[in-house]
C-alpha cells in the first residue's frame, strides 16, 4: 500500500529533527564544551567569549534532544492508531521563542569568531582541528552555527506542506493548523527582537555622532532622515553648512565640527516637531530653499536639489 502524503511529510519532519539534534550535539557538546575547556585553561579566549559565540545553544540543544525529537519518534511509532503531529508540534511551539535569543545574537557571534581567531592562533587552530573532523562533513563552525537560524523556517514549510496533504476530514486539522499559527507568531516574534535590536543599534550610532548629549538620548526615538543641508543668512546673503537629524519627535539642526574629538557634530538647535511648519519658498537667488518654522525657531535652508528639498519637505 502507498502511504498516505501527510505520513511521508511527518516522516520527513521526524528524520530531519534527527538530523538537527546530532547538529545541535555537535555545536554544544563538542564546539562549546572544548572551546570552554581551553578557555577555562586560560589558553585560547577569554570564557566570556566563548559563551557569548554560542549564547543559549545549551537549552535548544537540550530541548530538541530530551523533548521534542523523543515526543516526535513515539508518535511515528504510533502512527498507525493515532496519525497526528498537531498536537506534539503546540507543545513545541511556545519554546521556540528561545531562539530569539540566538538569531539576535547570531551576526555578533560570527563576528566574534572572526576577530578572535586573528587574535588567538590556539583558538583559530582548535576550530580547524574540530572542523576536521567526520563529524562537520568539511563544513565550518559558522556553517553549522546557521542551522538553529533557519529551523523555525523549515518547521513552518513542513508544517504548510503537512496541512496542504491532510484529508478535509482529518482529525489532525485542527491542530495542525492551529500549531502552523504558532510558530508563525514565533518565527515574527524573533524577527521583530532582530528589527528592534538593528534599530537600536543603529540608533545609538547616531547618539554617539552627536556626542551623546543627555537631553536627545531616547531609545523610543526612530530617526526619519539626515543629510548636509545649506543654511542661508538674510543678512548677509550667503550660505553655510550645516547638517540635519530629523527624528520622530525633533528637529536637530547641528554643525559638522571641525576637530572631530568623540563627536562628528554639535547640535545647534532643537526644533519640536510638534507644531512645526514646513513650506517651499520661490526663492530666485537660492533654488531649493524651504522654510522651517517651529517653537523654537524659523530656519531658511536649501537643498543641493529639488528632490533632496522634496524629500526633506515630505
Amino acid at each position: 500500500m502507498q502511504e498516505p502524503e501527510e505520513k511521508k511529510i511527518a516522516l520527513e519532519l521526524l528524520e530531519t529533527e534527527q538530523a538537527y539534534v546530532n547538529r545541535l550535539h555537535l555545536l554544544d557538546q563538542i564546539f562549546y564544551t572544548e572551546l570552554m575547556k581551553e578557555a577555562k585553561n586560560g589558553k585560547t579566549v577569554p570564557e566570556e567569549v566563548v559563551k557569548m559565540i554560542f549564547s543559549n545553544i545549551s537549552s535548544i540543544y537540550q530541548f530538541h534532544a530530551k523533548f521534542f525529537l523523543p515526543e516526535l519518534q513515539k508518535r511515528m511509532e504510533d502512527w498507525s492508531c493515532n496519525p497526528r503531529i498537531g498536537d506534539v508540534i503546540q507543545k513545541l511551539a511556545p519554546f521556540l521563542k528561545m531562539y530569539g535569543e540566538y538569531v539576535k545574537n547570531f551576526d555578533k557571534a560570527v563576528e566574534l569568531i572572526t576577530v578572535w581567531s586573528e587574535k588567538s592562533p590556539p583558538f583559530q587552530e582548535l576550530i580547524a582541528d574540530i572542523q576536521k573532523r567526520k563529524v562537520c562533513a568539511n563544513l565550518t563552525l559558522q556553517h553549522h552555527m546557521l542551522e538553529p537560524v533557519q529551523r523555525i523556517p523549515r518547521y513552518e514549510l513542513l508544517l504548510k506542506d503537512y496541512i496542504r496533504k491532510l484529508p478535509p476530514e482529518s482529525p489532525d486539522r485542527e491542530d495542525a493548523e492551529k500549531a502552523l499559527e504558532m510558530i508563525f507568531m514565533v518565527a515574527k516574534h524573533s524577527n521583530a527582537a532582530i528589527a528592534e535590536m538593528e534599530r537600536l543599534q543603529n540608533l545609538w550610532a547616531v547618539y554617539q555622532r552627536l556626542g551623546l548629549e543627555n537631553d536627545i538620548i531616547d531609545p523610543s526615538n526612530e530617526l526619519i532622515k539626515e543629510g548636509p543641508i545649506q543654511k542661508i543668512s538674510i543678512r548677509t546673503s550667503s550660505t553655510s553648512e550645516k547638517y540635519l537629524f530629523l527624528f520622530n519627535n525633533m528637529l536637530l539642526y547641528c554643525v559638522p565640527k571641525v576637530i572631530q574629538v568623540g563627536a562628528e557634530f554639535q547640535v545647534h538647535l532643537r526644533i519640536d516637531v510638534d507644531g512645526m511648519k514646513v513650506r517651499e519658498l520661490k526663492d530666485m537667488q537660492f533654488p531649493h530653499t524651504f522654510l522651517v518654522s517651529g517653537k523654537q525657531r524659523t530656519l531658511e535652508l536649501q537643498a543641493r536639489s529639488g528632490e533632496e528639498m522634496d524629500a526633506w519637505i515630505k
